[in-house]
């Protein structure tokens, strides 16, 4: 059966749209006879929204009931029944109601393509899981409802419905989007100018994210291999030389200059071409190009300008920069050099670009080694120097230098055998020690134009020329092919260095490696295969490129087994079995990579079930003490207050009423902070981020606080501006805080609240006197079920200021202890200032707690 397609509309934001596109869509394809439903859309009470919907198919909902409501989700099971050539899934990130089939909406979805139904959704960018972080750094907010960006990235087709910040404040104003008593709170917070122009730039950016890989599959599919200017992106030319950083920077302000630039930094391991190698100089540039948004690449070439300009084609670059040679004047004799080279061959959809630098002419550090590789042109260029070139010799001495001498002639003819040993190696050399031989006798050893030899030392003569030449073919020959061993071993210790450093780093992407892999060997794809025992069908755990072997290792050009359940295929070209040493490197890696991936997810599994049976653990105690505390005294009153054996007056009631309530009150807050806890480990605290006085905030916070002897005195002062938080989770840290403080006080102590602006932060402080804490246990004391000494004064399970750290971090504020001068624990409560700075009615007094 075909998998389904899946079309997503990707809104910039709430409110763009998205739901109505998709709506049209739905009714462009009914016009057109396609069989499409309604799985599930929610119109969200938006006329417009609404009107679309008539005329269009709906499977009925199903109904859950949790939590004492009801509430309708998609009936996947009736959809997959009504088989629909075409089902509407609205909002894609959408988390259902427990009971359901799936815990998301997106894996439903996944179950509907996987019976070959196509499928039209919607998301948000920001309900994209690898940009939370930065969405709640926009916003304030943090995303629950989330969906993968791979599910999204293997969608048929995503379309991007955007709006301008100021057409989508409009369109909110007029009550198209949220109701009127909405609307003020969500331009003021979330709909804000600068959040809307953030979110919608982050849309756009991984939309063309998304566009240029699928630029990229098609050119790779169809083997495009002219440039297509659609980006620009940038190729720096490296050396591993010092001018490399200035090659970066220019590279980076010419991406600058075109919207969406990138930059790719290039090193091609080889003994010639661009330069030699400084290890340290090339990790320094590493490090530049990646602060600077850019890659590093580093593959191997046998030939520098070839390979340089065939990355460049193969990544679709628009632009190449590389450095204005170091070579000294004399040395451009032995060729034009890599980037006259490189600007020869581009090609009109091609720029290179040469920078100048401080290096210019000054030389190589090292000296460029001879090419570890005889191209065809030197062999043969090689054979004309050892055939032709002792006729043509021949020629010149008989008609223009006869009178030369035999040992002279013999001279130039070893001169012409050295030449065709430089040039094409042994073979060249020995044909050209054979023919100038025999030219020597003919010609020029007397008899002349005779075999013969008449005199012996002639002989003597013609068999030393003979060896002579022989031997010094055999020895350059020789030290041609140990310059070649020479380079290859280079060029493999110095990927196996950048493997090892890899290694050293970190770097435990899969992916990554893997696309270092392609590169290196210069690939079309590379996958990761593994199979659970030696009769298992294979699978792939990782793969880059085009059309990966991913069935089996023997369907690729090259495999690389690692043990028995482990295999790296290569599909693209066959490689020689010098690579194969570098390629078992590689795979090793690659193994490597994935089994820490997953001891990785197995350690973080781990961690997280010991984290749940401590909490367990310690929950069980806090019940079995602190929970039944008061419930042993409420049931001792109420029993004696059901008892008829007593006549109890009306004080003793009132008594035994007072500690029934003081019980409940007990439990009550027990149980708040218990639940408190339980959301934040759960993540499930949704802050509604507004702008609030904390003189507003405060003294609703000291109301419920115990211990009537204690004062607290609050010094808030009038200029303090503004903060942008939640008012009723701001109120509970400050409760938990000052309770804390209140607890640990002596007797007719005072607990100062103080605050005070600092930059863009507000902070609030609460000072006691009390015993204070260790600096080793700060950080313990915002520990769940953790009080320090384990002996607090009064009751209380331990976590009071785990939920205020929570609370304090889910508003965007922080919360940490530091040592009162003179004795005593000041807790610091840091939140961020809102943007204006209004004028506060300001609090400077004492109250008494309680």
């Amino acid at each position: 059966m075909a998998r389904g397609k899946l079309r997503i509309y990707l809104g910039a934001a709430p409110g763009v749209g998205k739901t109505y596109a998709m709506l049209s869509e739905a009714h462009r394809r009914v016009e057109r006879g396609t069989d499409c439903v309604v799985g599930f859309v929610e119109h969200h009470d938006r006329p417009r929204t609404e009107v679309m919907l008539h005329g269009l198919e709906h499977v009925p909902r199903r109904h859950l009931e949790y939590r004492g409501t009801t509430f309708p989700e998609m009936d996947l099971e009736a959809v997959l029944s009504r088989r629909p050539q075409v089902v509407l899934v609205d909002e894609l990130a959408h988390t259902n109601v427990p009971g359901s089939r799936h815990t998301k909406r997106w894996q439903d979805v996944e179950e509907l393509l996987a019976a070959g139904i196509d499928v039209v959704s919607t998301v948000n960018i920001q309900h994209l899981e690898s940009l939370g972080d930065i969405v709640e750094s926009i916003t304030g907010i943090r995303q629950q409802e989330t969906v993968p960006d791979e599910m999204v990235r293997r969608a048929d087709q995503i379309e991007l419905v955007d709006m301008s910040p100021q057409a989508l404040r409009r369109r909110m104003a007029h009550g198209n989007v949220y109701k009127p008593d909405k609307v003020d709170a969500a331009l003021s917070n979330y709909f804000r100018p600068g959040n809307l122009t953030a979110l919608r730039e982050l849309a756009l950016l991984w939309v063309a994210d998304r566009v240029d890989e699928y630029l990229q599959q098609y050119r790779s599919e169809h083997r495009v291999r002219t440039i297509w200017g659609s980006r620009e992106r940038i190729v720096v030319g490296l050396t591993g030389g010092p001018e490399g950083q200035t090659l970066i920077r220019r590279a980076a302000r010419l991406a600058e200059k075109g919207a969406g630039g990138e930059v790719l930094a290039l090193y091609i391991a080889r003994s010639d071409g661009l330069t030699s190698t400084s290890p340290r100089e090339l990790a320094v540039q590493r490090t530049l190009v990646e602060d600077l948004g850019g890659t590093f690449h580093h593959v191997v070439g046998d030939d520098i300008p070839t390979a340089l300009l065939e990355f460049a084609r193969g990544v679709n670059a628009t632009q190449i920069v590389l450095g204005a040679s170091r070579r000294k004047g004399w040395q451009y004799v032995l060729g034009p050099g890599v980037g006259a080279t490189v600007a020869r061959d581009s090609g009109p959809d091609l720029d290179v670009h040469l920078i100048t630098h401080d290096e210019v002419g000054k030389g190589r550090g090292l000296p460029a080694a001879r090419r570890a590789r005889l191209g065809p042109v030197r062999i043969l260029a090689g054979w004309l120097a050892g055939v032709l070139g002792p006729a043509l010799l021949t020629l010149l001495l008989s008609a223009v230098l006869p009178d030369m001498g035999l040992a002279n002639d013999m001279l130039l003819f070893l001169a012409l055998t050295v030449a065709a040993a430089l040039l094409g190696g042994l073979l060249p050399a020995l044909a050209s020690a054979a023919v100038g031989s025999l030219l020597l006798n003919w010609y020029f050893t007397p008899p002349v134009r005779a075999l013969t030899i008449a005199d012996p030392k002639n002989i003597v003569a013609l068999a030393v020329f003979v060896g002579v030449a022989v031997s010094v073919a055999s020895v350059v020959d020789l030290a041609a092919r140990r310059t070649e061993q020479a380079a290859r071993l280079r060029a493999e210790a110095e990927t196996l260095s950048y493997l090892a450093g890899s290694v050293l780093r970190g770097e435990t992407s899969l992916e990554a490696l893997l696309e270092r892999v392609r590169e290196t060997f210069a690939v079309d794809s590379v996958a990761l295969l593994e199979r659970e025992t030696d009769t298992a069908p294979w699978t792939c755990a990782g793969s880059v490129g085009a059309a990966p072997a991913v069935s089996r290792p023997e369907d690729a050009d090259v495999d690389v087994p690692v043990g028995d359940h482990v295999a790296l295929a290569l599909s693209g070209r066959l490689l020689p079995a010098s690579d194969r040493r570098v390629l078992a490197a590689f795979a090793a890696q690659a193994a490597v990579v994935l089994d820490r991936q997953r001891l990785k997810t197995q350690a973080d599994q781990a961690r997280d079930l010991a984290e749940g049976n401590r909490i367990r653990t310690a929950l069980l105690a806090a019940v079995s003490h602190d929970l039944r505390t008061p419930l042993a005294g409420i049931k001792a009153s109420v029993s004696s207050l059901r008892s008829d054996d007593v006549a109890w007056s009306e004080e003793d009631q009132a008594e035994l009423l007072a500690a029934i309530e003081e019980g409940a009150d007990r439990l009550d807050h027990l149980v708040g902070n218990l639940l408190d806890m339980s959301r934040l480990q759960t993540g499930t605290v949704a802050p509604l981020i507004r702008e609030v006085d904390l003189d507003e905030v405060v003294p609703l916070a000291l109301g419920g606080i115990p211990e009537p002897e204690t004062t607290v005195t609050l010094d808030i002062p009038e200029t303090l501006p503004m903060v942008a938080t939640d008012k009723g989770l701001l109120e509970r840290v400050v409760a938990n805080v000052v309770e804390n403080a209140v607890k640990y006080s002596p007797e007719g102590a005072s607990v100062l609240v103080a605050a005070s602006a600092l930059g863009d932060r507000v902070e609030l402080r609460v000072v006691d006197r009390g015993p204070g804490v260790p600096d080793d246990a700060k950080d313990r004391i915002f520990s769940p079920f953790q009080r320090y000494g384990d002996s607090p004064q009064g009751n209380g399970v331990g976590l009071g200021l785990a939920v205020a750290r929570g609370f304090a971090e889910a508003t965007g504020g922080s919360l940490h202890a530091e040592d009162t001068p003179g004795g005593g624990l000041t807790m610091v409560l840091s939140l961020p200032a809102a943007a204006d700075r209004p004028t506060a009615s300001g609090l400077s007094t004492t109250a008494t707690s309680g």
